[in-house]
C-alpha cells in the first residue's frame, strides 16, 4: 500500500516568515472571487481553471502553499496536488482569518 501524500500544515505566521525569508513558492487561494474581493493575501493567485492548468505543468518539486478562509478547503486542494505527485505542498491551517488575526490586521475579516 502506497503512503498517503504528505501536506505540511503551517500557521499564517509561518507563511509570513516564508515571505520574510524571501522563499520562492506559489501561493494559491482556493476561495471564490467574491471572497477575494473582501480580503486577500498579497502575492496569492486565485485557483481557477487557468491557474490550475498552469500549476499542473510546474516541476513537482515546486513549493505550493494553499490558503482559504479557515484552512479546510485549501487542505483539500493541497491534498489533491500532493496526490498529483507534488512533493512540497503546504496548507495554511488558519487561512486568511489567521493572517488577519496574527499577521496583518489591515486585511479585513469576514
Amino acid at each position: 500500500m502506497a503512503n498517503a501524500p504528505v501536506v505540511r500544515e503551517i500557521p499564517a505566521t509561518e507563511l509570513k516568515a516564508m515571505f520574510d525569508r524571501g522563499e520562492t513558492f506559489e501561493l494559491i487561494d482556493v476561495r471564490t472571487r467574491a471572497e477575494r474581493s473582501i480580503a486577500e493575501i498579497h502575492g496569492s493567485r486565485l485557483l481557477d481553471q487557468g491557474s490550475y492548468d498552469a500549476l499542473t505543468q510546474l516541476d513537482h518539486d515546486t513549493p505550493l502553499v494553499f490558503t482559504c478562509h479557515h484552512g479546510e478547503r485549501s487542505r483539500q486542494a493541497a491534498q489533491h496536488f500532493a496526490q498529483l505527485g507534488f512533493e512540497n505542498v503546504s496548507n495554511v491551517s488558519d487561512g486568511i482569518d489567521g493572517w488577519s488575526l496574527s499577521v496583518d490586521p489591515g486585511v479585513r475579516r469576514y
